[in-house]
């Protein structure tokens, strides 16, 4: 069975005689954003140079595999699938040579109209190896009539719909991207003499860079000859960013969206509080992503802050574990009541969403043996009602609880004297952002335009998954 998933992280780094071991770091940085898989792509001006495997970043890239990665340009990626399988000929960067010479792409995204491209190109002649919907654009630059490879990039990309966040690699340019909408996000730093890009700015931080500035929704960034060329290629169209961002996926210490990520979870916390108060004697956070609501809501509601949970960190996060049996497994191992706080008290346990309710009854369960007189459970964002199709591997509509059960019906199978989501209006309040914000997985308002079978591209080439 599928749970939501992490996209994927991207880190580059332009004019550094350490590239690949910066961008090993990086990637160590935005490995919560993918643990399926990894790779680098180094270029020493004459070639392109790749390693890539399964797992871990400090699983697949030891000591003599970064120093097979020379050359003072690199991108990275860390990949949690939302298409493709988990297999090794899905790794990124994916690598090609053409009639341009080498380059490599890494992709944080979701094309939503890939079945269409893909069948096209087929029929065409194309080739695939991968079953990733990043490949398609390598094969959409490799039929651009264009020279210049920064136009033939531009002249693939008009042909996408949907959300991505992109780093090219040739033998001597670093090219960013990000789609007209901004789903994804993407910055730009610099660490001495050197420019660096990220999906989060905890990458910067990990290596020492400073945080310049994000690269726009639609602005295509060349890095060549030691100069930025900044130009926006796209027509404009309003900002859409992923609201999750703040929610779940990035790190509380990066600066996302130029915002802070951790602040704007408090005030999550605190705007909870205020819509759903709770009679209780201590606040629990589910950690480790509750724990910045929890603390918005204590401060909120002056109700004592407990770490009345505690989490095993050598076990994988289960909300991104790729197989239902690793997931039963890391929930029961997972976290460990503090059954000293617990026993007897008035809980009330703090969440970052809920998708199908599984996991959380088995929390609820944990905290009731542990003794618990009462718990009331407040989730810091609205009821999930609807896939995401532009980054995110949500299961599919009638899998998530929220899409088919009232709030009351959500709390009997939880087991949980009441149960409180933060409102729609509440959370961009809270976001201080009321416009430029994707909340279709809350609201069904889907900014891009879905093909006629819009479930066809959750099933992307699944002929090929299953051979």
């Amino acid at each position: 069975m599928k749970k939501l998933k992490e996209e994927c992280g991207i880190f580059g780094i332009y004019n550094s005689e350490k590239a690949a071991e910066l961008t090993y770091y990086g990637l160590y940085g935005l490995q919560h954003r993918g643990q399926e898989s990894a790779g680098i792509v180094a270029s020493n001006e004459k070639r392109l140079i790749a390693e890539r495997g399964l797992g871990y970043v400090f699983e697949i890239f030891d000591t003599e595999a970064l120093k097979k990665l020379k050359g003072k340009i690199a991108i990275g990626h860390t990949r949690y699938s939302t298409h493709g399988e988990s297999t090794l000929r899905n790794t990124q960067p994916f690598l090609i040579d053409s009639h341009r010479g080498p380059i490599a792409v890494a992709h944080n995204g979701n094309l939503v109209n890939a079945v269409q491209l893909r069948g096209k190109l087929e029929k065409e002649g194309s080739i695939f190896q991968s079953t990733s919907d990043t490949e398609i654009i390598l094969h959409l630059i490799a039929k651009s009539k264009e020279e210049k490879i920064e136009i033939s990039i531009i002249d693939a990309l008009m042909e996408l719909k949907g959300a991505y966040s992109l780093l090219f690699l040739t033998l001597d340019k670093l090219i960013a991207v990000r789609d007209p909408r901004g789903f994804r996000p993407l910055s730009l730093g610099k660490l001495r003499n050197s420019y660096v890009t990220a999906s989060e700015t905890c990458a910067f931080d990990l290596i020492g860079a400073k945080y310049i500035r994000d690269i726009e929704p639609g602005e295509m960034i060349i890095i060549e000859k030691n100069r930025i060329n900044s130009i926006r290629p796209f027509r404009d169209e309003m900002p859409r960013f992923c609201i999750f961002e703040y929610i779940y996926f990035s790190r509380p210490d990066s600066l996302v969206f130029k915002k802070n990520v951790n602040e704007v979870r408090k005030r999550l916390g605190r705007m909870l509080a205020i819509e759903q108060p709770a009679d209780a004697d201590i606040v629990v956070p589910i950690p480790d992503s509750g724990l910045w609501a929890a603390l918005g809501y204590s401060e909120e509601s002056k109700i004592p802050l407990e770490f009345a949970l505690i989490r095993n960190h050598y076990v994988g996060r289960t909300f991104i574990q790729p197989f239902q049996s690793k997931r039963t497994f890391g929930v029961r191992i997972k976290l460990n009541p503090v059954r000293e706080l617990i026993q007897g008290k008035k809980v009330v346990l703090i969440d970052d969403s809920i998708v199908r309710g599984t996991t959380s009854r088995r929390i609820v369960k944990m905290v009731r043996n542990a003794g618990a007189k009462e718990i009331h459970y407040r989730v810091s964002s609205p009821p999930i009602i609807g896939p995401c199709f532009y980054g995110i591997d949500t299961p599919m509509k009638d899998e998530l609880i929220a899409s088919s059960h009232s709030i009351e019906e959500i709390a009997k199978f939880l087991g949980v004297g009441t149960l409180g989501y933060l409102s729609l209006n509440g959370m961009l309040e809270a976001v201080g952002d009321r416009e430029n914000f994707c909340t279709a997985c809350f609201d069904l308002n889907y900014p891009v335009e879905l093909p006629e079978d819009k479930f066809l591209q959750i099933r992307l080439f699944e002929r090929t998954e299953n051979l």
